[in-house]
């Protein structure tokens, strides 16, 4: 069985996001990010595809959207219509991600086996939001603290959790 992870970059309060964009800019978490899911499948909604550029290199995209109509005309990009299709369609690999928004973090977190998350220091205005770690289903794994600097406004840490019994 495919395991699947879950990343996320959020806030002290859960904060993801306002207006479909980053709230801050981690050039490090960036990288990890790039690292941890290139060569996999990402599982992502539709307007948190829609926020980049183009689709990601060397990365399976499987879009949900409720639009029966949305196409998207691109080899690594798949689009399906419900958070069980997208599971459906993740290939046989090792490791799949789950990317975003809100709430698909808020549907996949039962399917998911862990959670590496990078939590930034600090408080932001946000319209879309992390759900709740529950502390009975999962356990903090591991920990790396980085100070803010030139190049990180703010200081941020990476946490990886594991569901309990996995």
């Amino acid at each position: 069985m495919n395991q699947l992870v879950m990343i996320a970059a959020a806030g002290s309060n859960n904060e993801l996001g306002k207006d479909n964009a980053l709230l801050w800019h981690l050039p490090d978490d960036f990288k990890r990010f790039k690292r941890l899911t290139t060569g996999h499948a990402m599982i992502m909604g539709r307007k948190t595809f829609e926020s980049f550029p183009k689709p990601l290199v060397n990365r399976k995209h499987i879009i949900i959207t409720r639009n029966k109509s949305y196409t998207v005309d691109h080899p690594d990009c798949v689009v399906v219509h419900s958070l069980e299709e997208a599971i459906a369609a993740l290939p046989n690999d090792e490791v799949s991600f789950i990317i975003g928004g809100g709430e698909i973090y808020r549907q996949a977190m039962p399917y998911c086996d862990r959670i590496e998350l990078t939590r930034v220091k600090g408080t932001f205005d946000a319209d879309a939001y992390f759900p709740e770690i529950d502390p009975h289903t999962w356990v903090l794994d591991a920990s790396e603290s980085h100070p803010s600097d030139t190049r990180h406004a703010f200081a941020f840490t990476y946490e990886t959790y594991r569901r309990i019994g996995t």
